[in-house]
């Protein structure tokens, strides 16, 4: 089994899903956890919304975002220790912060909703054997993906190179990704810089990154600084993959995970750590699962929006009654920079 580093936010107290089934497998882990209050527990299980989209639906989120009413979006992924994305939440179940002060979520959505994003293959030398298994990877990611979200693909080696423009036909990115070579060092950081920019494109509100590497930075002219700086700016949440061998020959090999790590955790994404390259395709669907399972708030800020600073962001779970003894992983923007006048 792979290893998974989460990058978010878990919460101290312990529940039980009492209304879940124990028996889990390879394929029910990547299940949904449906959460049921124990007063409704002869009723059917609590899904995602289906109903009228709320007026934040409308505005399509997902995303952290400085609008011209000064509504904050925060989006917001829950899951288990199986990675398993926990759905049936109300707003009540949620506590939203700004600094230390609380906020009131003033609208609330859990629709699955449509997501820009950017596929980041690492197509370096050492990556020679595992290309295959990040094929696979991908098109597993695809397969769990919403059939109305836009994908664009960017492969590296020596340098990044835009593979596949915006497109909504997964079998564009995945016969793209079948012609790439393996060859060459591994700008890293200048395929997510890349990346980022690219996003400035993007046609939805809700903005994902998927990053497949084997390996830490040895040949970008962009600083982990630079990216990192440009990741706070941006509203897109980071998904990486590391396939890393035991045995590292490079510090740059040996510094990779913690690279993906970090940058994972800036955005409220997601960093997996694993040691076999066929875990990749399990891991990204289930990546692609969450994706269509978040919960959406936003908030009107108490202080100004328009300050230029950087904004801290915190979100805390309060579960029905009869919850306890079971860890839940909160993945959320730790924070957001409000544009200037």
């Amino acid at each position: 089994m792979f290893l998974a580093r989460w990058t978010s936010r878990c919460l101290t107290s312990c529940f039980v899903l009492a209304c879940v089934s124990p028996a889990v497998n390879a394929q029910t882990s990547l299940s949904d956890v449906h959460i049921a209050p124990r007063e409704n527990a002869g009723q059917p299980p609590v899904t995602i919304a289906s109903a009228e989209p709320s007026p934040v639906a409308r505005l399509g989120p997902g995303s952290l975002l400085r609008t011209s009413v000064d509504l904050v979006l925060v989006p917001v992924s829950i899951t288990d220790d199986l990675h398993r994305p926990v759905v049936g939440l109300d707003q009540q179940n949620f506590q939203l912060f700004e600094g230390k002060k609380p906020q009131e979520i003033r609208n609330f959505s859990s629709e699955d909703t449509p997501v820009s994003i950017g596929i980041v293959v690492d197509t370096s030398g050492s990556m020679a054997y595992k290309l295959g298994w990040a094929h696979e990877a991908v098109i597993q990611f695809c397969e769990a993906a919403n059939p109305q979200d836009e994908f664009f693909m960017i492969t590296f080696a020596d340098e990044p190179r835009l593979a596949t423009d915006f497109t909504t036909r997964v079998e564009e990115v995945e016969n793209d990704l079948l012609t790439a070579r393996s060859k060459g060092s591994t700008a890293l950081l200048d395929a997510i810089y890349m990346a980022i920019h690219k996003m400035r494109n993007a046609r939805y509100a809700r903005k994902a990154l998927l990053i497949l590497s084997d390996g830490g930075d040895n040949h970008s002219r962009y600083t982990e600084h630079d990216v990192r700086a440009a990741m706070k700016e941006s509203d897109v949440a980071v998904y990486s993959v590391g396939i890393f061998d035991r045995w590292v020959g490079t510090e740059e090999e040996l510094l990779g995970p913690d690279l993906l790590r970090s940058i994972s955790e800036l955005t409220g994404g997601t960093a997996f750590t694993l040691g076999r390259p066929n875990d990749m395709p399990a891991v990204t669907r289930a990546i692609g699962t969450q994706l269509r399972h978040q919960y959406m708030l936003a908030y009107h800020p108490e202080s100004a929006v328009h300050d230029g600073k950087w904004h801290k962001i915190s979100v805390k779970l309060r579960l029905p009654k009869g919850f306890h003894n079971a860890f839940f992983h909160i993945g959320a923007r730790p924070g957001y920079y409000a544009g200037g006048e």
